[in-house]
Formats: structure tokens, sequence, C-alpha cells
């Protein structure tokens, strides 16, 4: 019997989900040079980087639908012909405001990957009935930590050699292999009809789409700058959200399954740890390499390399739990590992040893690489096949979210500058974070050992 995963499918898939966290974190090395070739300030800059996560904050579960209706095959392709056609834009773009569309574009375009990718491999494990695909999944979730982590060499390497635009323009190679790699090694999607009968319009639940983009959007806002709350944003996502619940709760085929997710409590528990756990991370990821540099003293190379093992652990943890499935252990492992880094985090100081601070990026790649594998595992067992695409894609956007709550957290405990009383807070915060993860695992009996 052929095996239902070879290597050429697989290698497509991973393709596909990888140029999303390669695009969010590639940007960086950038931004100087751009801000010097448009005359544009740090504040105005950062506006590249929200693009990409607003985007693909809304666009994962939205290309889940879209992949649900025409097929996640067909969106698959579509959305990297979107990422190519924004490296083009972004390469040419005359204006910083062309750059932004481009980095929108990047954003919706690689927002397919994931969602598409979860609703092919649930397919063709369904139907070769071998249960959940553990390695694949795994490689997933370690192709997405390693991409992420070369984002930042590889921009200053496109930088250096060839500009800003390399930046953009790399997208362009990077989006024509991923189509043709989909074309050739992924089966074609079978005949597909309107699921429920009705108009297209209400099929995709345009409104919904819509209600749930105000939402996030109007979210980000309020908590963008944490010490001066945008009360305005805070009123427009409370309004969006629920007139998002009403809308949903009547919809003839709802974006967001508002009584799917209120039936499914492990599911909405799953991405709450999923929020949790990122957040954490995230706030590691970043803050802490803030204070390496203006609190402990370090230069960026060195601080770097006390970072590298945050992302090979998170690979390595990612690798041994995705052979057997396994969720409810490591998930544990995880919330402990988050409970010892936040001490950790809150003992820091100026004086601290060096062996100490990479112990530290030990600790939260072991955060890192068991959080999203198991959660990933655990939203398998807990969504249908009709479901994994749109319940993929909210997975995700819970990710962001988390990031996006990290960026408020370092906001909040550097107003001015990385310092020790600063990390103390984000310690602290973890410690409660953590304490929470652990309590979503263990008093929770339909987190299964495995799936």
């Amino acid at each position: 019997m052929r095996r239902p995963f070879p290597a050429p499918f697989v290698t497509a898939l991973l393709w596909g989900t990888s140029l999303n966290p390669l695009n969010s974190s590639i940007i960086a090395t950038s931004l100087v040079a751009i801000a010097a070739a448009f005359q544009v300030g740090a504040g105005q800059t950062a506006a590249l980087v929200a693009a990409v996560y607003v985007a693909s904050a809304v666009g994962q579960p939205a290309m889940g639908r879209l992949a649900g209706q025409f097929g996640p095959r067909r969106m698959l392709v579509v959305g990297l012909g979107v990422v190519t056609l924004a490296g083009v834009i972004g390469a040419l773009a005359p204006t910083f405001a062309w750059l932004v569309v481009s980095r929108a574009l990047v954003g919706i375009g690689t927002a397919a990957g994931y969602p598409c990718a979860m609703a092919i491999i649930r397919t063709r494990a369904d139907a070769a009935r071998t249960g959940i695909p553990g390695s694949v999944l795994g490689g997933i979730s370690i192709a997405s930590q390693v991409t992420a982590a070369l984002g930042l060499p590889v921009g200053g390497w496109l930088t250096a050699a060839w500009g800003w635009p390399a930046v953009f323009a790399v997208n362009v190679p990077l989006g024509l292999i991923g189509v043709g790699l989909v074309l050739r090694w992924v089966p074609r999607d079978p005949p597909r009809t309107m699921r429920g009968g009705g108009s297209l319009v209400q099929a995709l639940d345009p409104a919904g789409m819509a209600l749930f983009a105000a939402a996030v959007i109007s979210l980000i806002a309020a908590i963008s700058d944490i010490r001066h709350v945008s009360w305005i944003a805070l009123v427009v996502f409370v309004l969006s959200t629920t007139a998002l619940v009403v809308w949903e709760l009547r919809a003839f085929a709802p974006f967001i399954d508002v009584r799917m997710l209120r039936r499914n409590g492990p599911l909405v528990r799953t991405y709450a740890r999923q929020a949790l756990a990122l957040m954490a991370a995230y706030a590691v990821l970043y803050g802490y390499v803030q204070w390496l540099e203006q609190g402990r003293g370090l230069d960026a190379t060195t601080s770097g390399l006390i970072m590298l093992p945050m992302s090979a652990v998170a690979a390595v943890g990612a690798a041994v739990i995705s052979r057997d499935a396994l969720i409810r252990a490591p998930l544990v492992v995880s919330g402990v590992a988050m409970l010892v880094g936040g001490v950790g985090i809150v003992l820091l100081n100026a004086a601290t040893n060096v062996i100490a601070l990479v112990a530290l990026s030990i600790v939260f790649g072991v955060v890192l690489g068991m959080t999203t594998t198991s959660n990933q595992a655990a939203l398998y067992t807990q969504t249908t096949a009709d479901q994994i695409a749109v319940a993929s894609g909210l997975a995700r956007t819970a990710g962001y979210l988390g990031a996006i709550f990290a960026s408020a957290l370092i906001a909040l405990a550097f107003p001015q500058a990385a310092s020790d009383a600063g990390m103390h807070t984000i310690g602290w915060v973890i410690v409660g974070t953590a304490v929470a993860v652990l309590l979503l695992v263990l008093a929770d009996p339909r987190v299964p050992r495995r799936g």
C-alpha cells in the first residue's frame, strides 16, 4: 500500500505553512533601511510588522472558511499567488503606503497555508484510516519555528546584499515555487457542491468576516499602548464582538460557529492554552532580548547566541512528542517549564551569569516546543474534518493574540528602556500565566493523553 504522506506531498504543505512565520520575522532587519529610504520614523515602520499580524489574525479563519467552500488545494494555490503578487508590489513600491499594502497582502496570502494544510492532511488521514499523523503535524510545528528563527538572519543578508527591496522580492520565487510544489504533489480537490444550499454570499458570511475583523483590529488598537488605553477602540471591540455573536447565532452558515464553540469546551480551552502560552513565549522572545542588551549590557551578537537554544530546543521538543502524538504530558511539562522560567525571570538582575541566561532560553524553548505541537494534536482530535480548516485558522489567530498581548506586556514593563524591574514584572505575569495553563490542563479530564 502506498504511503499516505510521501515526502514530496509533505514538503509542499510545509512550504506553504512556513511562509507566514518567515515573513513575520524577515522584515525586522530591514526596517532601518526602509525608514531611511522613505524618510519615515520608527513608529511608521512598525506598521509593516503589524500589517502581517493583523491580516494573518483575520485571514487565518477566513481562509479556512474559503477552503471549506472551494477546496483547500485551490485556496492554497490562490494564497501562494497572492504572496507572489505581494512580493512584486513591495519590491517596486513607489511610496511607503504601497509597502504597507504589500505586507497586508503577504499576511492574507500566507494565512492560507496552515488551515488549508490541516484540511488536506485530515482528508488524507481519514481516507487512509491512519489516525492522527503525529509526524506530519510535528513537521509543521518544527518548520514554522525554524523559518521564524531564520527570518532575522535571512532578512539581514538580503538587505546587506541587495537592499531592502530584496526582503519583499524574495516572496516572488517563494510563492512561485510553492505553487509549483502544490500543483505537482498535492492531489486535486474532489468536486464540491455548496454546503447546505443557499447562495455564495450566505455560504461565505461576509458580514461575519467583517465583524470578526473589526473585533480583532479594535482589540489590537485598544491595547497597542497599554499605558494609554484607547477607550474608543475598546468600546468598538465590545460592540463588534457583541454584534458578531448575535449575527453568527442567526447566520445561515456562520463564519464563526458560536454554537459549535459553546458546545465544544475542550476546543475553546485549547485556544486559551495556546494564547496564554504563546503570550509568555513571545514576551521572552522579544522582551528578554531587549533586556539582555539594555539591562545586562550584552552586545547584539551575544544576545542572539543566548537566544539561539530557544529555537533549537523548541524544534527538538516538537520532534520528540510528535512521534506518538502526545498531548497531556507535554502540556503539563510546558506549564511547569513556564512556571520555572517565570520564577527565573523574577530573580534576574544585571549580575546574573551567562550560564543562567542560556538556561532560561532553554526553559522557554521547552515551553514553545511542547505547547504548539500538543495543542495542534489536541485540536485535531477535537474537530471534525469539515470544521478543521476554520478551527485551525482560529488556533493561529489565538497565537497571534498571544503575541499581541505579549507586545502590550513589554510596553507596560519597559516604558523607557528594558530594566531589571521591568523584567521582574514580566516574570510575575508569566508565573500567573503558567498557573492558569496548568489549571487548564490538570483540571480538565477531557485533555487526552495522546491523539
